[in-house]
């Protein structure tokens, strides 16, 4: 809470402080085209459109960090202490403050193992910063005049750091407020689940729900705020008057500047997914790994969600860390290069500059009217429409998704006819752009977004073919789920990539590279709403997880099991809006490099007047390298991931071997557990610290390498091959980037949700059929069943009180474990048939199953897919094309843009 209204405060003064600065801004005419002021107060002119611009965006913002705080007051008022916990469950109670006790010792464990990377993390953050602004004032200073020699412009290199530490800041500010409200917000959404009914369900799915927006809300209207006072506080230094007191802006200078606000953004964003990524996955598969590894007694097999198993409580802190701080991070720094690629290129249309300060800033209008949106569009899902059982919680979701999409569809245009110009005239389009040309873009990439993430949820969702496909090749072992799995995220690249081929086709033609920036924006637009659907994915995670290691009862984690699941849902569409958005905010990055180096470059040069010619040899080679990158990358990351977990899984076997009553702690299940208790007997628990510590040390130490490939490849390219090979190596990483991503996550998620398909019963009641000869035919299996899924798919006839009756194969298979240990055992490893309604044979495929085990593999290898290589890639496309903005004066300083091996074909 005290950080929030920290940042409220900080914000509008820093605001207040660059709107006052620009007195004499706000009397502002248009002569010949320079924006000039001559103390005439023109309220119908550019200078009352400022005024009105400023007022929108301070207020939007304001709105948006105090609905912030007031969502963190609403989450604060549920106690640790919940309603006492008591299990619905006949014959079984649970202690209330035994419980309680627990529950905030797990918390607590949890919030500090987060701050804890967090302190760590942001060390090296704040190391990098101070070293790579040194490098970026040094080089951005480093430039050319208008006539082509280089010079030495300080004053650009040192606005230019101030805009990276900044927008550095930002994200560092935003990520930990989301990583605190998450890790604040986990216990409190279990606590809340205790309720029994209606009641249970809508306070735990406010909580998680209500957490989220919080992180949603804060980012985007900190990073709208901050990025607009810094805009008004360059404004004033770039400004120049004349002998007769008129003055003139050099925009164009001013938004080069404002380039490394976007750098600072995504730099910061590369440590958090980076880093994240490898610790969550670190976690979560050698939590994974250590279930099918470690023996604990009896020929058990560790459960890799028991509260025994050592690595579990890091799996949930990486849920934060990667999922919450690294993904908020990311989607910061696509909003930061989105809003500087935007204006940026439109700064070089005279038609934007002449209308005014308004024109000029519109990008920060869209996300300005999408916080408003998004923030009445979410009492929709907590009080118009709430969640009263556990069929409501995907569909308020995804309702709330689409409500946003639409209302902004309805607000945008008026926004842009106010803004913008009736005609403006854009370098590279044949025609006359106009406000509905666009809003037109604007629409395209908001509802492009909307298809891309449902098309990701269709390949990534068990409950849709392709995800059960997957599960069903486990029949066959691990290596044909394997297969299924990658085929399926082939597969799945093809309609994300056609539909963002023709967003960008649509915009490039219509509105150029403004267009492409814009269609960016309009799929970031409703960001405040996917940030907080994103972040209640984990945060619902979380509580299931301290339910889970708490031990309450089946009714409070059917709950968190119903949220997380819907999460999963919703955090495949989001991962869809993430890519497609980074895709086009690369693409409007390239454009603004294009267009910066353009200002600069002799007007007869192929690349100003044709652009970027494929067979030149230099382009051509530097394309080919930057498809390279991205698998270069990628490999670094999934190798990181792996000697991480290989780490994690020795020192989870260390732990049962040296401390003493643990394997037989973990041995237990719940019942017998209850009993010690009772008993008075003490059970050991594992020492979660040290597997923190392990993933800690080992993703901060692996996160340099990536950076600093990401980091240094367009520097280095543009300083020996110019900039023509500048642009090969970025049309190169961009393609590249968008299938791998593409491709990785869906195959990740498609692994993932067909293990928990194949855990939930979903394979006719947790048993595949077979027809005697290999081949299933499910429907008429079903159809003779009577029933669709379920136990009631398989019964087995049993005789009590001479009566003979059907009883559920899940039911049965209790009594057989008690009646007939080796006949059980038999039977759940897939060596023992059992019988079928219609007289065929099935084989067990739940739960440590042989089938399940395949799942498992596939779902261990999918995890740093789809939560640190796949993700992570959105930052490398976006990371390179915005450090070749920033540095573009620097490129062309050198040969004339050629490198110093004057690669190129420019002409000086």
């Amino acid at each position: 809470m005290k950080v929030l209204i920290l940042a409220l405060v900080l914000a509008c003064m820093g605001l207040s402080l660059a709107s006052s600065s620009h007195s004499a801004a706000d009397k502002i005419l248009i002569k010949g085209g320079v924006v000039v002021t001559n103390g005439t107060y023109t309220p119908d002119g550019p200078a009352a459109a400022k005024s009105q611009a400023d007022a929108f965006i301070a207020v939007t913002g304001a709105i948006g960090l105090l609905f912030a705080v007031f969502l963190f007051w609403t989450v604060s008022r549920v106690s640790l202490t919940g309603d006492g916990g008591e299990d619905s469950e006949s014959g079984s109670l649970i202690s209330t403050k035994e419980s309680d006790d627990e529950l905030f010792v797990i918390y607590e464990t949890i919030r500090s193992g987060a701050k804890d990377f967090l302190w760590a993390e942001y060390q090296i953050c704040f190391i990098f910063v101070a070293f790579f602004g040194v490098v970026i004032c040094v080089l951005v200073s480093h430039t050319t005049d208008l006539a082509g020699a280089s010079v030495w412009d300080f004053n650009a290199g040192i606005h230019t750091t101030g805009a990276f530490v900044i927008g550095a800041s930002t994200s560092i500010l935003a990520g930990y407020i989301g990583m605190m409200v998450a890790v604040y917000a986990n216990a409190r959404t279990t606590v809340s689940a205790k309720k029994e009914g209606a009641a249970g369900w809508m306070c735990s799915f406010n909580t998680a729900f209500r957490a989220g927006g919080v992180m949603g809300f804060s980012l985007c209207s900190l990073s709208m705020l901050i990025l607009y006072a810094v805009c008004l506080l360059y404004r004033e230094n770039f400004s120049a008057f004349n002998s007769k007191g008129f003055r003139s802006v050099d925009y164009t200078s001013l938004f080069e500047c404002i380039a490394g606000y976007g750098l600072g953004g995504s730099a910061i964003a590369m440590f958090g997914r980076v880093g994240g990524g490898i610790f969550t996955k670190a976690a979560d598969v050698g939590a994974d790994l250590s279930g099918k590894v470690i023996g604990v007694g009896d020929g058990k097999k560790l459960d890799e969600d028991s509260p025994y198993n050592p690595a579990c409580i890091a799996d949930n802190v990486g849920d934060n860390v990667g999922d919450v701080a690294g993904m908020g991070s990311d989607l910061f720094g696509s909003f930061g290069e989105a809003t500087c690629a935007a204006m940026l290129i439109g700064a070089s249309s005279i038609d934007i500059a002449e209308h005014g300060w308004a024109a000029l800033v519109f990008p920060l209008f869209i996300s300005a009217t999408g916080i408003v949106v998004c923030m009445v569009c979410s009492f929709v899902a907590t009080d118009i429409r709430p969640v009263q059982k556990e069929e409501d919680v995907e569909a308020v979701l995804k309702v709330q998704l689409g409500l946003t999409s639409l209302v902004m569809t309805i607000v945008l245009y008026p926004v842009a006819a106010w803004a913008l110009p009736e005609t403006i005239h854009i370098q590279g389009v044949a025609g006359v752009v106009t406000p509905l040309t666009c809003y037109f873009c604007i629409i395209s990439g908001l509802w492009g977004g909307c298809i891309i993430g449902f098309i990701t949820e269709y390949y990534t969702s068990h409950s849709y073919q392709p995800v059960r496909d997957v599960a069903r090749s486990t029949e066959t072992g691990a290596a044909t789920n394997i297969i299924y799995g990658l085929a399926l995220g082939y597969q799945s690249v093809i309609i994300p990539v056609v539909l963002l081929s023709a967003i960008m086709f649509i915009s490039l033609k219509s509105a150029g590279m403004y267009g492409v920036a814009l269609a960016a924006l309009g799929m970031l637009s409703t960001l405040a709403t996917c940030l907080a659907i994103d972040v209640y994915g984990p945060i619902s995670d979380n509580a299931g997880g301290i339910a889970e290691m708490v031990e309450l009862p089946s009714s409070v984690r059917d709950k968190t099991d119903a949220l997380d699941a819907a999460g999963n849902t919703t955090a495949a569409i989001g991962k869809g809006f993430a890519i497609g958005s980074a895709a086009l905010v690369s693409l409007a990055l390239f454009g603004a490099f294009i267009t910066r180096t353009s200002v600069r470059m002799n007007p007869a040069s192929a690349l100003n007047t044709k652009g970027v010619n494929l067979l030149s040899p230099i382009v051509f080679a530097s394309v080919l390298f930057g498809a390279m990158v991205p698998y270069w990358f990628s490999a670094l990351t999934m190798r990181s991931v792996g000697e991480a977990a290989h780490a994690m899984v020795k020192e989870v076997a260390r732990q049962f071997a040296e401390i003493k009553g643990l394997a037989d702690s973990a041995a237990l299940d719940f019942h017998e557990r209850q009993q010690w208790r009772s008993q008075g007997k003490e059970l050991v628990k594992p020492d979660y610290h040290q597997c923190i510590d392990i993933a800690t040390k080992a993703s901060l130490r692996e996160m340099i390498a990536p950076g600093v490939l990401v980091i240094a490849s367009p520097i280095l390219v543009g300083t020996f091959g110019g900039v023509e090979a500048v642009s090969g190596l970025l049309a190169g990483a961009i393609v590249s980037s968008v299938q791998l991503a593409i491709s990785m996550s869906n195959t990740g998620g498609a692994w993932d949700n067909a293990k928990k398909y194949t855990e939930k019963g979903e394979l006719n009641g947790w048993f595949q059929y077979h027809d005697g000869t290999g081949l299933r035919d499910e429907a008429g299996f079903k159809a003779k069943a009577s029933v669709s899924t379920g136990d009631a798919c398989l019964t087995q006839k049993v005789k009590t009180g001479g009566q003979e009756r059907d009883v559920p194969i899940r039911q049965w298979l209790g009594d057989v474990q008690k009646t007939d240990p080796a006949k059980y055992q038999k039977i759940m490893n897939g060596d023992f048939p059992v019988t079928a309604v219609d007289g065929r044979q099935c084989k067990y495929a739940g739960k440590k199953s042989q089938a399940h085990a395949a799942a498992v593999v596939g779902d261990t290898v999918g995890d740093p897919l789809k939560d640190t290589s796949g993700p992570a890639l959105n930052i490398v496309m976006k990371l390179m094309a915005i450090i070749s903005v920033v540095f573009a004066n620097f490129f062309m300083s050198l040969n004339h843009g050629n490198g110093l091996f004057g690669f190129g074909d420019i002409i000086p």
